[in-house]
């Protein structure tokens, strides 16, 4: 993700990588304006489609009985990690680590996207709260988008950017895996439909698009100095 400086002749003239050597920001701004429209129509769909809002309750009960005091400890062990304390140790490290790689503009848009993400989520739960379909399980109203969802994948989407890139799919396997398994405890400890956490994926993926897109756009405004 940092600039990169070539010498002339380094690269034959009109190659794309001499034209902008640290990526453009076409690929991530549309990657945003797809996690925005998708978010839109996920909460749409979980809100007014009367069939979805019923499997997405059948759903949450189906993770409800999964049963069993280490599945249930292992949930609890996980979703503590996402606490505001533990949450703000993970994202500290996270940039840190990028700044000792040098990552002196993918640092803060990092931290940006750490801060705002779990804060979005908390600001639009009372906006669009909406009744959930019970079968006698009760998630509270204002629960779209799932904050911890949000906060957790905010987290591993951070680590995979900061990840150098020949060990980068490895870090995006395990952050998918991360995701999946905070997810899962959301359900099974019954703290948000499933609806939620998806709609949490979603807003976690925005905010770490658009952060790449400022990281792109100021690379492009202003090239790093040649070392």
């Amino acid at each position: 993700m940092s600039a990169r400086a070539y010498t002339a002749g380094a690269l034959p003239r009109g190659s794309s990588a001499s034209r902008s050597p640290q990526g453009g920001v076409r690929a991530p701004l549309l990657a945003a304006a797809l996690c925005a429209l998708a978010l839109v129509l996920v909460w749409a769909v979980a809100t007014h489609v009367e069939a979805f809002r019923v499997r997405d309750a059948e759903l949450l009960r189906h993770f409800a009985l999964i049963e069993g005091e280490r599945i249930n400890r292992a949930a609890r062990v996980l979703l503590h990690l996402l606490n505001p304390v533990q949450y703000t140790i993970w994202a500290v490290a996270i940039v840190l680590f990028a700044l000792a790689r040098g990552e002196w503009r993918l640092a803060p848009a990092v931290a940006v996207v750490m801060a705002l993400a779990p804060l979005s989520a908390e600001v639009l739960k009372p906006m669009l709260a909406h009744p959930h379909v019970g079968f006698g399980l009760t998630v509270g109203a204002g629960s779209w988008p799932s904050g911890h969802a949000t906060a957790a994948s905010a987290l591993a989407l951070s680590a995979v950017v900061v990840t150098p890139s020949r060990w980068r799919m490895l870090a995006a396997a395990l952050a998918a895996v991360f995701m999946l398994a905070v997810g899962i405890a959301l359900l099974i400890r019954v703290w948000h439909m499933p609806s939620d956490v998806l709609g949490g994926y979603l807003l976690a993926m925005l905010w770490t698009a658009l952060g790449l897109t400022a990281v792109r756009a100021s690379e492009r405004i202003r090239p790093a100095r040649p070392s």
